[in-house]
């Protein structure tokens, strides 16, 4: 970005906000090749404080751009939960040991703290290996404006957005303790400065006060709540047990206390502050409360023990609200995601997690359209899919809320107090929901409905006159007990398989990358019997029969840099993968059909898209088809969205139902 004044600049994408919602927003850009800007306020990216917490399903997502190791390695493990309460002396005590999360519900055990600063600057360093997005630091929006008469047409640069450099700046190397990311600001730039860009779309991730929200008129709807905590980080001096585990203390007379580990040393700590109440309008007074109150308040939840501290990373003091807006889009060309749009306490580690999948679930939608893939009417999936997970989460957060701010019962007739072992089955029942796996989009536009039953009912209704999928027609329809553990809507599961090629163990999530590309999982069955490997050469004729329908992508799928072309742009929008279930020694790699193992002159053949269910040498059985809930013999086919959504599933020979699932929403040749 140039420093004269009143410079005009077209972009596909411009991304307000550059926090975890704005960055994945962008790194979806990266991957799909999308002309994008990224502004954002601040100086740079934050150093203390924010959200820190992780959860299993963001990890399988950050795993998919292939970031996740350094996440991990330099987080924070939370493995488990240790719930305190008070004895018949109004003492605390440990009462309970539990896992803090499903066991087997993802190929990561448990969630991971990490500092939220830490992660941006992880997603930074990885989208600045991109030629086609930028982030700017010390820039803000001034004014937004839609030309009505462009909305209509998805190629116009409809929005007029105008910028100002807030402060002199230049390319700055600080790296917010994770090496070569560097935070890009205006080179050469100078205070005041000012330029007007035209985007086709605009994604708002600006925070809790969003600016966004406000130019486009819409609001937030809720209410706060009468529960007031503050929280520290601090490397804690005690000689509390439990203060490497993640911590739930509840006082008989002084309130709640939630212990969260974190990396280096620190440790977070979130207290209710039950003497210090809201005024008449509701909020309170941020002034009376300092450092020091809160770990008073700490201090006499958690005797007899003791908690002091030198060293403080941060601090702060917050009344949960409950809130969503009203709406998440304008004209579907200027959207809302993370905090811009809900809000709700971080009791349960959401925020950030949900934010993230907010723009996990939006950005590969746009990519599409941009490249002229999909039909603009995609984009309307957003806010039907979204909101409804939104509106859960803060039905959630409210009950949540209050078990973890309410005292325990002093007797079974004190109806002011909670039950603790309701708080305990409360916790237990919100771990599916809390690590992000709860996540079930209805049926729709691109999300097939169960022919076998009387279907579902979408979560969030259609606009008037039209159904679920926005455009009028009857949804996609699927045939949901061909997998009866692969969940249409829902996040398609992961077991371990083995590679057919080398005999490496693989979990099959892993090799669904987000690379922008839908994926086809053919499961194949037992092809060393002749009649199903019969069936499966006709599922691979009547495919290629379908090229201009369903265009693959052939050869194999390799991370791109700024030296490679996007994955989109070397051709298809799906990915054929095939797992069967008969002996690796019993079919010979050859017997497959050039469809399934792909062969490229450059490249030679793509040796990892065909995988068995078999027994590893080394790590077990994954009994992938059993997981699945999939018949070994006949198998099935299993259509997963970019953002690893079950979208379709179908028989072999239903290769026109298939077909028809990717019309609804793809630019046809003669479109």
């Amino acid at each position: 970005m140039a420093a004269e004044p009143n410079k005009e600049s077209e972009v596909d994408v411009l991304i307000i906000g550059a926090g975890p919602a704005g960055l994945m927003a962008a790194l979806w850009m990266a991957r799909c090749g999308i002309k994008t800007r990224v502004v954002d306020k601040r100086d740079a990216t934050v150093r203390a404080g924010q959200a820190d917490g992780i959860q299993c399903r963001t990890l399988e997502i950050l795993d998919s751009f292939g970031i996740v190791d350094r996440i991990c390695k330099e987080s924070c493990h939370m493995p488990e939960m240790c719930m305190w309460n008070p004895d018949r002396d109004g003492l605390i005590h440990r009462s309970s040991r539990i896992p803090n999360t499903i066991k087997g519900l993802s190929r990561f055990p448990c969630g991971v703290l990490l500092a939220q600063h830490r992660i941006e600057a992880i997603l930074i360093e990885e989208i600045n290996q991109y030629p086609t997005v930028h982030i700017h630091h010390n820039v803000e929006p001034v004014s937004i404006d839609i030309d009505n008469n462009n909305t209509h047409d998805h190629t116009s640069h409809a929005i007029r957005v105008k910028l100002k450099q807030v402060e002199r700046g230049h390319l700055n190397h600080a790296t917010n303790g994770v090496s070569s990311s560097p935070i890009r600001k205006l080179e050469h730039a100078r205070q005041g400065d000012q330029e007007t860009v035209h985007a086709r779309y605009v994604i708002g991730c600006d925070g809790a006060h969003s600016w966004t929200r406000a130019q486009l008129g819409f609001c937030m709807e809720g209410e706060q709540t009468e529960y007031i905590w503050g929280v520290l980080d601090i490397i804690p001096l005690t000689d509390f047990p439990d203060i490497r585990s993640r911590c739930a203390i509840h006082s008989a007379e002084s309130g709640t206390i939630m212990v969260i580990p974190r990396e280096d040393g620190l440790v977070r700590i979130y207290c209710q502050l039950s003497t210090v109440a809201p005024g008449d309008d509701g909020r309170f007074d941020r002034s009376r409360i300092t450092p020091e109150s809160i770990l008073e308040a700490a201090q006499k939840i958690i005797k007899p023990y003791k908690l002091d501290y030198k060293y403080r990373d941060w601090w702060t003091v917050y009344q949960i609200g409950q809130r969503v807006g009203n709406h998440f889009s304008a004209q579907e060309r200027i959207f809302l995601a993370g905090d811009a749009i809900h809000t709700h306490s971080p009791k349960a580690g959401q925020g950030m997690n949900v934010s993230i999948q907010d723009t996990y679930n939006l950005g590969w939608k746009i990519a599409m359209v941009v490249k002229g893939i999909a039909k603009p009417s995609t984009l309307k999936t957003y806010e039907t899919e979204r909101r409804s997970v939104a509106q859960e989460l803060i039905a959630f957060d409210q009950e949540y809320s209050r078990l973890w701010s309410s005292r325990p019962k002093k007797a079974i007739t004190d109806q002011d107090g909670i039950n603790i072992a309701d708080f305990e089955r409360a916790f237990l029942q919100q771990q599916l929901f809390s690590s992000g796996f709860g996540v079930h989009y209805g049926p729709g536009l691109l999300t097939a409905h169960d022919s076998s039953s009387n279907g579902w009912v979408a979560k969030c209704p259609a606009p008037e006159g039209k159904t679920a999928n926005g455009e009028g027609q009857g949804v996609a329809s699927s045939h949901q007990p061909l997998a009866t553990r692969t969940v249409l809507g829902k996040r398609f599961p992961s077991f371990k398989v083995i590679n057919h090629c080398d005999a490496r163990s693989w979990h099959l999530g892993e090799r669904i990358k987000s690379d922008g590309l839908f994926h086809i999982v053919l499961f194949a069955g037992d092809v060393s019997q002749p009649s199903q490997m019969d069936r499966v050469l006709c599922f691979a004729r009547e495919m290629a029969e379908r090229a201009d329908t369903i265009p693959l992508h052939r050869g194999r799928v390799l991370f791109e840099s700024q030296h490679n072309a996007s994955t989109q742009d070397r051709g298809g929008v799906a990915r054929l993968l095939t797992v069967h279930s008969a002996l690796r020694r019993c079919v010979e790699m050859h017997a497959f059909p050039p469809l399934l193992l792909p062969y490229d002159e450059e490249l030679g053949y793509d040796y990892d898209c065909i995988f068995v269910d078999e027994e590893s040498y080394y790590q077990g059985h994954g009994h992938a088809y059993d997981g699945y809930g999939i018949d070994r013999t006949r198998g099935c086919v299993v259509v997963i969205r970019p953002d690893q959504h079950v979208a379709w599933i179908g028989e072999l020979e239903d290769v026109s139902g298939l077909e028809a699932y990717f019309r609804r929403f793809l630019v046809q040749p003669s479109d």
